[in-house]
């Protein structure tokens, strides 16, 4: 399936495709979009007919609900063999592509009614998805080919974990339970989506405070609305340690709606698992991981942690040093100082200014690094493509065409990277429609969508990109390319539909290559003299990011631990809020800061509820296929096709824990994971020795 789709293999450079790079180095330089269809009539958002206003959303919902209708009766009617596999995947895939793009839309569209309209869509599939999941005649149609063990043994592998693995979200949907337990299972997932919405929304509002009540050389840092100031974030760089505690006791201070959400949420997520059979959530949760439960997870913080203790002391220490130094009369170290006070050392230990780097990072030049990587390591080439008229949601937003240099397009990635009002300050991947193999034997492409957060550049200028800017652009195109790679016959798994604990790897991986002068060295030029950025000042910036490297990586372990305690044993034994004192004050080691409530703030507990741990635990993957396999030679092209076929090119149709062996030829154990994670922190001698 990795080869040539029908009438798309070897397919020639398009003659509406010009280099990646030039698309991004000047924003306003977007040509004008094409008019949609002969008679000039604008196509809808992503090529979507019906999505050429916010009413559409309702058409396509009922188009897939009626096609679902069909593929239901179909499924229940054919007899048990591969075809029963592929209905299934057809109905998963009509419902996907609705309420995935509706996933993005509701979030990222600048138009209300458009969000609107897609937010209403993501609950209706979403609920039909639930009821689809406890279908008992729907469920018995894949239950009689699970049995027919003739029939099981003739199918291939991923035919075959497809099958098991659709058993498995009717099982986890409580398909085994009498109506009336089937029925609460469905109100009781239904209600999970919507205070999942909920929670999300207030995790974003500001707070507000009397003006009156913070010292008057302070008012400025913050947004003026009549007598109040309106706090949006925790200012974690502000020189003014003042401005640090005020932002972040108003910010965090306690919501009482928004912990009665988070409270009914964690009951109704603990209700749902019992109800179904397991322990806790988080038992259910991780079924199918790498980690796989939840004494797996507590065994590998438990050990990190334990790692980590000494590192993150001496860390700590200097922190409380350079807060005395720099503000003798209150030299305690709070929770408010940590990013401000380790940047500090950061930049006074290695001369980090990023405004040292900023012109060497032109967001043109980054596209092209990318795309020289990509091309050296995977035979891979990146072409911006002229859009049509509303296929695209803002006129910044550029639309990159993928093309394999035998297999011709794999796929679209829409690069929305810059701010706007409404939009969300966060980096993250979408997948917008996944890849499949077709009923008439043609491959669905599959389309994602890269969300940034960069600055507007000014007219005519290019945009300049911070170091953290730049990596961060890699992390989410290592998302991009598992879309495009993870080719499987199947949409219920392909691209970055795997493990939670896996997906993030090939993110991950992609900072490593962003952190090595050989790969950086191809396309860091000053954007106004061309000069390349000097090999030390890479170098120094890679050793820069190992000072308090060990207290950062402890504060991601007390994330994941908490995430644990909330979704483990309930009742829970204490309150949410005196749970995270407890733990915050065991794991992290800074203290709680009375009335404040940062759980209320914890987006991941939404989409990572459960598996925060991933981001650590893909971390120490990451390092030891970059290690093992890469850091010799970064543009490796045997190694990178090793990558392709051991580990992108599955999606979740193999075992994750199965592609990490195939790549790195061995099963790693707990003790291997932390080993990777803590080795990370060294630092290196030859730059060490440099600097002195």
């Amino acid at each position: 399936l990795r080869g040539r789709a029908a009438g798309q293999g070897g397919r020639a450079v398009s003659t509406s495709w010009c280099p990646v790079g030039t698309a991004f180095d000047v924003k306003q330089q977007q040509p004008q979009p094409l008019r949609g269809g002969a008679a000039g009539r604008d196509t809808g958002l992503f090529g979507v007919p019906e999505l050429s206003c916010p009413e559409g959303f309702q058409e396509a919902q009922n188009k897939a609900l009626q096609e679902s209708e069909q593929l239901v009766q179909k499924a229940c009617s054919t007899p048990p063999g591969p075809e029963t596999v592929m209905i299934f995947d057809q109905l998963s895939d009509s419902l996907c592509r609705v309420a995935d793009l509706a996933d993005f839309v509701k979030v990222a569209h600048p138009d209300f009614a458009f969000r609107e309209a897609a937010e209403e869509a993501c609950r209706n599939i979403g609920t039909v998805v639930e009821k689809l999941n406890t279908d008992v005649e729907l469920c018995q149609s894949l239950r009689r080919l699970l049995a027919d063990e003739t029939v099981m043994n003739s199918l291939d592998p991923e035919t075959r974990r497809v099958a098991e693995l659709f058993m498995f979200d009717f099982e986890i949907s409580g398909i085994h339970l009498d109506e009336e337990k089937r029925k609460k299972a469905v109100d009781l997932n239904v209600r999970i989506l919507d205070l999942c919405n909920e929670f999300l929304i207030g995790t974003h509002i500001p707070n507000k405070i009397d003006k009156h009540v913070l010292p008057e050389h302070i008012r400025y840092n913050f947004t003026a609305e009549g007598n109040y100031l309106r706090v949006a974030g925790l200012h974690a760089d502000c020189p003014d340690d003042l401005v640090r505690e005020a932002a972040y006791k108003i910010f965090l201070h306690s919501n009482s709606q928004q912990l009665a959400r988070l409270e009914e949420l964690l009951a109704s997520r603990n209700s749902l698992a019992q109800l179904v059979g397991y322990d806790t959530f988080a038992h259910r949760a991780l079924q199918g991981t790498m980690a796989k439960n939840p004494e797996t997870v507590r065994e590998f913080l438990e050990k990190l942690s334990e790692q980590l203790s000494k590192r993150t002391q001496k860390d700590f220490e200097m922190m409380t040093k350079m807060k005395t130094k720099l503000n003798p009369h209150n030299s305690m170290l709070m929770p408010w100082d940590h990013p401000y006070y380790s940047g500090v050392l950061r930049a006074e230990r290695y001369n980090i200014d990023p405004g040292l780097y900023c012109p060497f990072f032109s967001l043109g030049a980054c596209m092209e690094g990318l795309n020289t990587l990509f091309s050296q390591l995977l035979g891979i080439s990146l072409y911006a493509e002229q859009t049509k008229r509303g296929e695209i949601w803002s006129e910044d937003v550029r639309k990159l065409a993928v093309v394999h240099e035998t297999e011709g397009l794999l796929g679209y990635i829409y690069c929305d990277f810059f701010q706007r009002p409404d939009k969300p300050h966060q980096d993250c991947h979408f997948t917008v429609r996944g890849g499949r193999l077709k009923e008439n034997g043609e491959y669905q492409l599959p389309v994602v969508v890269l969300m940034l957060s960069l600055p507007n550049s000014a007219r005519g200028a290019p945009t300049l990109l911070s170091p953290g800017m730049m990596e961060n652009l890699f992390h989410e195109m290592g998302h991009a390319m598992h879309s495009m790679l993870g080719r499987t016959r199947y949409q219920h798994v392909t691209g970055t539909r795997c493990a939670t604990d896996f997906a993030e790897v090939p993110s991950i991986l992609m900072e490593y290559f962003a952190n090595d002068y050989r790969v950086v060295n191809q396309f860091a030029r000053h954007y106004k003299t061309g000069q390349p950025l000097p090999k030390n000042m890479v170098s120094r910036l890679c050793e820069s990011k190992k000072v308090c490297a060990a207290a950062d990586m402890q504060l991601q372990v007390f994330y994941a631990v908490l995430d644990q305690i909330y979704h483990g044993k309930h009742p829970l034994k204490k309150s949410t809020t005196e749970i995270l004192k407890e733990t915050q004050e065991k794991v992290y080691g800074l203290p709680y800061v009375p009335n404040t409530a940062w759980h209320l703030r914890f987006s991941h507990l939404v989409g990572y509820g459960a598996k925060y741990y991933s981001y650590l635990m893909s971390r120490a993957v990451a390092s030891m296929v970059w290690k093992q396999c890469f850091a010799q030679n970064p543009f490796d092209r045997a190694m990178g096709e090793r990558y392709r076929r051991e580990m992108l090119a599955h999606g979740g149709g193999k075992e994750p824990m199965l592609m990490v062996q195939g790549m790195l030829q061995k099963s790693p154990s707990v003790e291997d994971f932390v080993d990777a994670l803590v080795s990370d922190l060294d630092h290196d001698f030859e730059t060490f020795i440099m600097d002195s």
